[in-house]
């Protein structure tokens, strides 16, 4: 009988055991394998929408919890003109020049009554005027203002005959091909204001005389600060941070609103819009383009408080009070 011929006798038990372990060794891995897979997958999507939920909420509260930034030197939401640098007192024509300095002295000349002698006028004097003026950069009207008055304004600061301030508001901010040409202005009105206030006046001076035309879209933040630099700004790094990074933004929307409902300082008087300008509280009503007929305003309302302001009753002295007679004695 020859052995070549395969056997047909089953295979030893221990060798089908150890083909059954192996398969079970293997489908054990691959169990292994696919639950570290998905466990992988699981941690990663968790991940990602931690750092997206993260991002977002640190976006969030950026933005929600950043301080309102509010300038400095400001005083009842305005900016009061300390240095006249930068602006010239010369008269743009001869009727400007001839326009009187608003002081007692001279509304009593006028007038034609003597006044009693007073001190030099300065800031606090009681002749010195008050001009509070509410102004929108993007407004032809407060353009034709300053172009008019400019240099009579300037002349009258100069000689401490006047106290002039001015209170950057946005009216006409939906006006700019949405820019918000008017709130940026006034933002950076009031950076000037804050970081270069010996420049303030000239800055605000050209904001007006280069003012953009109407429907444009302004000057961009850039060209704001360079314009202010130009006007004389100091620490033109710290001005142009402050008026590229709009601080004070959400500050002129509060104030315009504050305005918008009732003005400081006067009896009832609110912001309906721009220029408004207050002479010792009293809206001036006439013509923005008229030099001298802003300055017969002014010196009519010096006139007034200054003879409205009583003269203290002079009170007795010994100096003054007669001597009493000596008693008399009868000899006898």
């Amino acid at each position: 009988m020859s052995n070549d011929e395969p056997s047909n006798a089953p295979e030893p038990k221990g060798r089908r055991e150890a083909v059954r372990e192996k398969a079970q060794q293997v489908r054990a891995q691959q169990k292994r394998a696919r639950a570290l897979r998905r466990t992988l997958l699981t941690v990663g999507a968790v991940a990602v929408v931690a750092v997206v939920g993260t991002g977002v909420a640190m976006a969030v509260t950026s933005q929600t919890t950043r301080p309102e930034m509010s300038p400095a030197n400001v005083i009842d939401d305005g900016f009061a003109v300390t240095s006249v640098n930068g602006v010239s007192t010369d008269p743009i024509s001869p009727s400007v020049d001839s326009s009187p300095t608003p002081t007692p002295a001279a509304s009593a000349a006028e007038t034609g009554t003597s006044a009693a002698p007073t001190p030099a006028p300065s800031a606090t004097a009681p002749g010195a005027v008050d001009i509070r003026i509410y102004v929108d950069y993007y407004a032809p009207g407060a353009k034709q203002f300053q172009i008019a008055n400019a240099q009579q304004l300037t002349r009258w600061v100069s000689q401490d005959a006047a106290t002039l301030s001015y209170y950057p508001v946005a009216i006409l901010s939906a006006k700019s091909n949405g820019t918000k040409y008017s709130l940026r202005a006034a933002s950076a009105a009031a950076c000037v204001a804050t970081h270069a206030t010996d420049a303030f006046y000239a800055y605000n001076n050209a904001l007006l005389n280069k003012q953009p035309d109407q429907g444009g879209s302004g000057f961009t933040d850039t060209q704001l600060a360079d314009l202010a630099i130009a006007s004389g700004a100091q620490d033109p790094k710290i001005v142009r941070d402050c008026i590229e990074g709009e601080d004070y933004v959400t500050w002129v929307k509060d104030a315009t609103e504050r305005a918008v409902e009732s003005i400081p300082g006067t009896k009832g008087v609110a912001l309906t819009g721009t220029p408004m300008i207050l002479v010792n509280g009293v809206p001036y009503a006439g013509a923005l383009d008229d030099p001298k007929e802003f300055a017969q305003f002014v010196l009519t309302l010096s006139s007034d408080s200054y003879y409205r302001t009583e003269s203290p009753t002079p009170t007795a002295t010994p100096a003054q009070v007669a001597p009493s007679p000596a008693p008399t004695t009868t000899h006898k």
